[in-house]
């Protein structure tokens, strides 16, 4: 790079020497007074005789043009990785426990006693005796008698006929069936049955894994960009031609042609990333969840359907119509007159006096004192300490660990090439025609004109 640099230096200064000596050669020493000679200083003709004349001339014109340079430039992206790392988190987990505590009670104790009372009791003592009683009675006698008695009745005499009579009788006929009625009932069935429950059990394991960690270091580097390209107009060297009107030669200037040239680089330095992964070996700890089952007991009650079937009886009536045929009786009554005789009982009572004897009892009552003994009770309260045990729930607090996982955010540079654009900007120049000294002068004069025309100095 550097002897690069050296060597576009040492060539625009050559070629910056040539241009000089080509200049001063082309315009035959114009450009150096001490090649002029004697002859071509001296002033010939009129010089407003020749500004009179008109004289086309060329003006240079510069214009700016912008170029589109697209440049290849490297810029650093940065990659967003998003990965999930777990994280050990630990939770509170209230539990309610039972501590057995020792207290004493007193408790009474009753007791029912029994005391002897002696008392004394007037018992009375009760004795029936009889004594015989001697009293009449008036006891009738009834004696029955009979009488005849003659008596006339009048006797019917029934005489039957019958006729014969037409009738219609409906005729039920009832005749009992059954019918079979089918319905469900229930029966409450009870079976024990056992499920399985399964419970989590967390038991830590320890492990070791290599991971990568993105590691890296800045380095310098240098760039050499080369300068931008310039456009530089440069003009041809120049002749003398001589001016039959002036009697003179003229000097006519070169043509103006545009030259690229190109300037100096600059050395651009920048860091780059270089990534540089690095293993490590670290431990984790994660847990196993293992399960465990136990079988719990349960009751299933259900109920169990049946089919009842019973026979529910039921009538049925048919009518149906009977022509029947019945006799009716026709009773004719006649009186006879007949003479009976009856005997017609009556009734003859006599009084007849009797004598009866009875024994009347009587109840005779002494009294006779007797000692008797009663059992009073009488209830005694105790006071007998006891020990019970009795339990007291306390709560206490365990931790619980529990993994998540949590997003981590990671940024990994890489370099992009990129090209970008840019706008330099460019001199390009032309040629215009222009007429030089269109009026001339009333007087002849020595100096320059207003617009810009030489003596030839």
């Amino acid at each position: 790079m550097i002897y690069k640099k050296w060597l576009s230096a040492a060539t625009m200064l050559v070629m910056l020497v040539a241009a000089a000596k080509t200049v001063e050669a082309g315009y035959c020493g114009g450009t150096s007074f001490r090649v002029c000679p004697t002859s071509a200083c001296s002033p010939v003709g009129d010089y407003c005789q020749a500004k009179a004349c008109p004289t086309t001339c060329y003006k240079v014109v510069k214009d700016v043009v912008w170029d589109q340079v697209t440049d290849v430039c490297c810029k650093q992206v940065y990659d967003t990785i998003c990965e999930k790392v777990p994280v050990t988190c630990y939770r509170n987990v209230t539990e309610t426990c039972y501590r057995e505590e020792c207290y004493t009670v007193c408790k009474p104790v009753y007791k029912t006693c029994y005391k002897t009372v002696t008392y004394t009791v007037n018992k009375p003592v009760h004795s029936t005796c009889y004594r015989t009683e001697t009293y009449t009675v008036s006891k009738p006698v009834y004696k029955t008698c009979y009488r005849n008695e003659t008596y006339t009745i009048r006797k019917p005499v029934y005489q039957t006929c019958y006729k014969e009579v037409s009738y219609t009788v409906p005729r039920r006929t009832y005749k009992t069936c059954y019918r079979e009625v089918c319905h469900t009932a229930y029966r409450t069935e009870t079976k024990t049955c056992y499920r399985d429950v399964c419970y989590t059990v967390c038991k830590p394991v320890t492990e070791y894994k290599c991971i990568t960690v993105c590691g890296g270091e800045w380095r310098t580097t240098t760039q050499h960009c080369p300068g931008p390209v310039m456009t530089k107009v440069i003009r041809d060297p120049g002749t003398w031609e001589w001016d039959p009107c002036l009697c003179r030669c003229v000097y006519k200037p070169g043509c103006c042609r545009t030259v690229q040239v190109q300037c100096p680089g600059r050395t651009i330095c920048k860091k780059i990333w270089c990534p540089k992964p690095v293993k490590k070996r670290i431990a984790c700890t994660r847990y196993v969840q293992g399960v465990k089952r136990c079988k719990v007991p349960y009751t299933v009650c259900r109920q169990v359907p049946y089919t009842v079937r019973k026979k529910i009886p039921y009538t049925v009536c048919n009518t149906s119509v009977e022509c029947r045929v019945k006799r009716i009786p026709i009773t004719t009554c006649h009186y006879v007159t007949e003479c009976k005789t009856r005997k017609v009982p009556y009734t003859v009572c006599q009084i007849v006096q009797e004598c009866r004897t009875r024994k009347v009892p009587y109840t005779t009552c002494t009294y006779v004192q007797e000692c008797r003994t009663k059992k009073i009770p009488y209830t005694t309260c105790t006071y007998v300490q006891e020990v019970r045990k009795r339990k007291v729930p306390y709560t206490t607090t365990r931790k619980v660990c529990y993994t998540t996982y949590k997003t981590v955010v990671r940024r990994i540079p890489r370099t992009v090439k990129c090209r970008t654009t840019r706008c330099v900007p460019r001199v390009v120049c032309r040629k215009v025609p222009v007429t030089c000294c269109p009026q001339p002068c009333a007087t002849p004069c020595l100096q320059p004109c207003e617009n810009g025309c030489s003596t030839g100095k």
